[in-house]
């Protein structure tokens, strides 16, 4: 695991200053501690920090083929890297190393631009080919592992695994993208492709791009996607065995490393699971940690020692404040641009709690997006149940309007709040999911714009974001279409950017078994009622996982990592909030309505509403800003 940087000329081969790919480089040295080199020629840079996990002797990079004609800066772990490196010496190709890095180059050669289809694991890697002057830049299938680029004004391509990579070159444009704006007050991130800047852009998971020289700036071309082909003649029985032998050997092949390895345990189903199948491959306890919270309100701690203790695990527990507010600046500059999921910070402490015991750890993040495990599924479906039984050509008409011509009244009893029903019915099941996980509403946002940057976005919606992946979506069954759309847009932007860089900051390699991709083509293959049945979410994993794990782990409420921001800012947050939303740096902007930000504040600080997580996605897009001027 790293950090990556490059420099191109798409024009020809222009010299590279070494000293900026070094600047470059250390921005990212958190990625990397072990090691860290910058490899030049005329037209061409790379810059690499190395956190040793995979053949600590030789396996250093940028690494290049026999010749030097092929060099390839690269992120990741690729776990069949044994077997593609038989295929490849049966082919003819020589390695010097025993490094999954090698096989990338000699992949190239073989396969070109289809080398990706080859390779099962998380990765983001640049490659340049000297011979063809072609740079190759691709990024695992579920997204993993980042990748940001830019194409500069004087007409170098520049790529990184981190945006602050990009921000180390003094002629990155920085001009904001109001399009990128609209979407983070909607989604709390800013979805692939966009950065916050118009100039940087995420290569989307599952893409590759090739450019050449003399070429303008390529598109980016999909490689995979997750299929939804349905198999419906398997029979529960035989799901629920396939689904562990699946899953046991997603684990396995992960379990390779020349360092200490372990698992974070949370006591929800996904990290019990992974943990379950750990120890029934590895020789001795797993390594094993969970963070518990001084209010028992937030802890779940005493379901991870269950686990622990079930099968044995070297488990090691830290309590820490709830009340950890601390690190409020630390996240703007983890995360370079706004993010406003307020588990960074729980996450940033596991990961600081792991990193003492081990180099690499195995998580259980995607199997609430492969399974349909969030709530949000269950009455996304419900709704679209009702929404069903009322024809299409009256729906959208009648209780449109009615949703508009209803009062508003949070402050009623439910059974008045007759508007947000109208207009739950007279949406569409991607308008209504959409709905169900903004952060803050269209009607909201546009509250929250002046009307001079309402006029910026020329009608632009974060809804389009979700439209676009719908008319891309392999399938149309509902549950199914929902849980596609969330790993396009949630996974990727939210959780595993949470995860990568909360890790990542403390020099911890996290590798995730249930976003396998083999693992996950095949959990798309099963019908939706085998995930979603009853109400209950996982339903065939707990099913399968019966034999495995307690009663009370697979079937309780599902709590997940949070945070008091409701209190936090009515108390010790309390003038930090009135200072960075009524204070000059979000007004001067010209992006906000200054009245709607102090009715917000106003609002909640009073106790008349709940507004924390509009206020906290505020409060981090200010934090950016603060740092984007001392920056």
């Amino acid at each position: 695991m790293c950090g990556i940087v490059g420099i191109f000329d798409t024009r020809g081969q222009r010299d590279i200053d070494p000293a900026l790919v070094r600047r470059m480089n250390a921005t990212q040295r958190h990625r990397g501690p072990d090691e860290d080199d910058v490899y030049t020629e005329p037209g061409m840079a790379f810059g690499h920090t190395r956190l040793s996990v995979i053949d600590i002797a030789a396996g250093q990079q940028p690494l290049s083929n026999e010749d030097g004609s092929i060099t390839v800066c690269y992120n990741g772990e690729i776990y069949n890297y044994r077997e593609l490196t038989a295929q490849l010496k049966e082919l003819g190709h020589t390695f010097k190393t025993k490094s999954d890095t090698e096989v990338i180059v000699h992949a190239w050669e073989e396969w070109g631009v289809d080398c990706v289809h080859h390779f099962r694991g998380m990765f983001a890697f640049g490659l340049f080919d000297r011979n063809r002057r072609q740079l190759f830049l691709a990024r695992d299938r579920l997204g993993v592992k980042p990748m940001f680029y830019t194409l500069l004004p004087d007409g170098f391509l520049a790529f990184g695994s981190e945006l602050k990579s990009l921000r180390a070159l003094p002629n990155l444009p920085r001009a904001i993208d109001p399009c990128a704006v609209e979407e983070y007050f909607a989604y709390g991130y800013i979805p692939e492709p966009r950065t916050i800047y118009k100039s940087a852009y995420k290569l989307s998971p599952g893409f590759r791009l090739l450019q050449n020289v003399g070429q303008p700036l390529a598109q980016p071309e999909q490689f995979w996607d997750v299929p939804f082909k349905l198999d419906t003649a398997i029979t529960m029985q035989d799901a629920e065995e396939e689904l562990i032998t699946r899953l046991r050997e997603a684990v396995k092949i992960r379990l390779v490393a020349e360092v200490p390895l372990g698992a974070f345990l949370s006591g929800g189903v996904d990290s019990s699971a992974v943990v379950a199948m750990m120890a029934g491959l590895a020789d001795g306890p797993v390594n094993t940690c969970s963070i518990a919270f001084n209010d028992k309100k937030y802890d779940e701690s005493e379901y991870a020692q269950q686990v622990a203790r079930q099968y044995q695990t070297d488990h090691y527990t830290e309590t820490v404040d709830t009340d950890d507010y601390a690190l409020l600046d630390t996240l703007s500059h983890l995360y370079d641009e706004p993010y406003a999921d307020s588990s960074a910070i729980p996450t940033y402490r596991v990961c600081q709690l792991a990193r003492k015991r081990v180099t690499v750890a195995l998580s259980g993040d995607g199997g609430d997006e492969n399974l349909a495990g969030y709530r949000r599924y269950r009455f996304a479906m419900a709704e679209h149940s009702v929404r069903g039984r009322i024809p299409s050509a009256l729906r959208k008409p009648v209780f449109g309007t009615l949703g508009r011509l209803y009062p508003k009244a949070d402050w009623a009893p439910r059974v008045f709040r007759a508007k947000s029903t109208f207009e739950a019915l007279s949406r569409d099941l991607v308008e209504g999911y959409f709905h169900g996980v903004s952060i803050m509403t269209d009607a909201m946002r546009q509250q929250l714009f002046s009307d001079g940057f309402r006029t910026q976005l020329q009608g632009y919606k974060a809804i389009d974001v979700m439209r676009r992946h719908e008319q891309q979506a392999p399938t149309d069954d509902p549950l199914s279409l929902i849980q596609y759309l969330d790993m396009k847009t949630y996974l990727p932007g939210d959780i595993l950017t949470k995860v990568d860089r909360a890790s990542m900051a403390h020099a911890l390699e996290v590798r995730v078994p249930l976003l396998d991709h083999k693992l996950v083509e095949w959990i798309s293959s099963l019908p939706p009622d085998m995930k979603l049945r009853g109400g209950e979410g996982k339903y065939i994993f707990k099913k399968a996982l019966e034999k495995h794990l307690p009663h009370d782990i697979l079937y309780r409420r599902k709590q997940g990592f949070a945070v008091p921001l409701e209190s936090w800012f009515r108390g010790p947050l309390k003038e930090r909030v009135r200072e960075a939303l009524l204070g000059p740096l979000l007004a001067d902007t010209g992006i906000f309505n200054k009245k709607f930000l102090h009715e917000m504040v106003e609002m909640h600080q009073s106790g008349r509403r709940d507004y924390s997580a509009p206020i906290w996605t505020t409060l981090m897009f200010e934090a950016f800003l603060r740092k984007e001027m001392n920056g």
